[in-house]
């Protein structure tokens, strides 16, 4: 943990808990305060509580959190901060861990006696997480005593009392909750999901060792032990592990500063790739849509190598500067900044908006790679050489796609010849099927309903944008089609009001091939046409794995799992024909099975962790083939087990 983050050591008790308002209508309205009652709200519940140990750890007071998931899918975390204060707090008059568990909008958080700066994402932690769970229990150890109190769906089950003696060092809090079958979809935690989450908190807190057991399995409990000491480089580093990718440079670059009350932290690297991955977190809050501080990086960097160029001969009188995008090319940032008021824009939290943020972290990263790129001229040397190939790259899209412009313009039609249109105009109600091979397309052509169904037939290797930069993927006569049927632009010049269509439905075959098919059309849209998925428009289609018939009496089986159903269910001797792909199905039975709205079973595609997205769509597509093979090996259960 950084030092000069590390507040002087002031009381923490019960006359620092300020309390803005009562707690009231959580349980009725969840969504409101988590987000949602499904997966992402439960895990949201551990977050709220590891939330306020960071906070202990960010205070400087706390360096080992625990995490376990126990039998029953209960959930203890335990810490060795100062522990929640127990003593009264005045304006409630009762015990201040009390008021944190059964009290909206009350903690050390506000107003600024607690914590200087605080990770809790709503600042309603605690208490909502007490609010959801069907019971909850804390200890806190503080002062030689061990204070314990239960509660039960939020409701203080008996008072605080003093349990037992620890050590006089001693001190911390541990709570258990079950979260509330009534209000949860389901209660499974899943453990590679907390853990994602904990060993990003671990890396933006240097030092600080966060454990995860799982104990539900009793005779194979599994345990992450998440510990580094090198911070957020060691963030980066990981990142290029996990990819597979190959670095540039050796060492991972560093730059860090204070300012007042304020806090930043930046650490990158140059890879291999073609794509750029910036993680950035205010308060330990992961910001995905950015906001200030972002930008202040993005401007100095950019400054910072045309300045650079400039001075030292690279870029010449008659070279335009480089891009941000050029210098941003293969590049993996981790950007964290630590202030007293964060100003977040929106509920969730996903942006930062602190004006002042933009120019300090613009003139840190300006000074300091400034500084770096004159003391380390063959390192700058290696990452100049990408990002002149990138601008390279840049300029022949540029003339790839202004190319296709003026065809499109010169031409009667602009789109392509194999798109069978609907009749029907609009952008909302439409569809477009991506549809694999000419045959299936003919089916498809001839069963659809044309008033809103448009066709679309691939044909060929489809491009793996991944191993490709972007000049190649401009006018690809295999990506073309998909780009000029849907009609909004491709890349930076993306403009959704311009769309056709209001779904985009990938139809391929069930197997191997068809995957792979979808996985590469999948790969194009995040990396070229992201705000397509963004939006909710991509659907995968799911035609039938069976058809299990006897005389003109016939079923359709979508899995394994579906045929073995009928069979187990079905009297008499019922054949079964397994279908190898959409072209073995004629026109009536793919719109019955495949295309029929009243039918037909469909997969929509969303992006809910862009970072997660991005590290899958490397490893599966890149050329890195040991990743691939540990991500399938890990993930193969998923294929089978998969209930359509």
């Amino acid at each position: 943990m950084p030092e000069n983050i590390k507040q002087e050591n002031r009381a923490y008790d019960g006359e620092q808990i300020q309390v803005l308002e009562g707690l009231e209508a959580v349980r009725k309205r969840p969504g409101m305060y988590i987000g949602s009652t499904g997966s992402r709200g439960l895990h949201h519940l551990v977050y709220e509580i590891v939330d306020n140990a960071i906070d202990e750890a960010m205070a400087g007071y706390c360096d080992r959190i625990g995490v376990e998931i126990l039998p029953g899918n209960c959930i203890r975390v335990t810490d060795n901060g100062r522990g929640i204060p127990v003593s009264i707090q005045p304006k409630m008059g009762i015990p201040a861990v009390t008021v944190v568990f059964t009290v909206l909008h009350a903690g050390g958080k506000f107003g600024g006696g607690g914590y200087k700066v605080s990770a809790g994402l709503h600042g309603v932690g605690a208490s909502v997480v007490n609010a959801l769970s069907e019971y909850l229990e804390v200890w806190v150890r503080k002062e030689g005593k061990i204070y314990y109190q239960r509660f039960e769906k939020g409701v203080a089950i008996g008072d605080l009392a003093v349990i037992g003696d620890c050590g006089a060092d001693e001190s911390g809090t541990t709570v258990l909750f079950h979260p509330d079958s009534e209000v949860f979809e389901d209660i499974q935690f899943e453990f590679d999901d907390l853990a994602s989450r904990l060993r990003e908190q671990s890396f933006l807190n240097a030092g600080v060792k966060i454990v995860l057991e799982d104990k539900r399995d009793e005779e194979d409990p599994v345990t992450e032990v998440m510990h580094y000491e090198g911070g957020i480089r060691s963030f980066v580093e990981y990142i290029h592990k996990k990819k597979g990718l190959d670095v540039v440079h050796p060492d991972v670059i560093y730059l860090s500063g204070q300012k007042e009350d304020a806090m930043v932290e930046v650490a990158l690297q140059y890879n291999d790739s073609y794509n750029e991955v910036m993680l950035s977190f205010a308060n330990d809050v992961h910001t995905t849509d950015g906001g200030t501080h972002e930008q202040g990086f993005k401007a100095a960097l950019t400054r910072v190598f045309n300045e650079y160029g400039r001075k030292n001969g690279i870029l010449k009188d008659a070279d335009k500067n480089l891009s941000g995008e050029d210098v941003r090319e293969g590049l993996t940032t981790i950007i964290s900044v630590k202030v007293t008021e964060a100003q977040f824009e929106g509920q969730t939290k996903a942006r930062l908006g602190n004006t002042e943020i933009r120019s300090m972290v613009d003139s840190l990263v300006y000074d300091k790679l400034s500084t770096y790129f004159e003391e380390n001229p063959a390192t700058v040397k290696l990452i100049f050489d990408k990002a002149l190939t990138a601008a390279r790259a840049r300029e022949a899209a540029r003339r790839a796609r202004d190319l296709t412009r003026r065809k499109n313009a010169l031409e009667t039609a602009a789109l392509p010849g194999k798109l069978a249109d609907c009749a029907n105009t609009d952008n909302v109600n439409t569809e477009i099927y991506i549809v694999e091979g000419d045959s299936a397309g003919g089916s498809a052509k001839m069963g659809r309903d044309s008033s809103f169904q448009a066709i679309l037939p691939l044909w060929g290797k489809m491009l793996n944008v991944e191993k490709a930069r972007m000049d190649k993927v401009y006018g690809n006569d295999k990506l073309t089609p998909i780009v000029l049927a849907l009609g909004c632009g491709i890349g930076d010049d993306i403009d959704m009001s311009k769309i056709r269509y209001g779904k985009v439905v990938i139809m391929a075959d069930a197997d191997v091939d068809g995957s792979h098919i979808r996985t590469l059309l999948l790969t194009f849209f995040f990396r070229y046409m992201r705000p397509l998925l963004e939006d909710g428009r991509v659907y995968l289609a799911q035609p039938p794995l069976y058809k299990i018939f006897r005389g003109k009496k016939v079923y359709y089986a979508y899995s394994d799992k579906e045929r073995d159903d009928y069979m187990a269910n079905l009297e008499g001797k019922w054949e079964i024909a397994r279908y190898k792909g959409l072209g073995e199905m004629n026109p009536e039975q793919l719109w019955e099975t495949t295309m029929n709205p009243e039918n037909r079973i469909m997969i929509k595609v969303e992006v809910e962790d862009a970072a997660r997205a991005d590290e899958i769509f490397t490893i599966l597509m890149g050329d890195k083939v040991a990743p691939r093979k540990e991500f399938i090996e890990k993930n193969a259960k998923y294929v089978t087990d998969l209930d359509i």
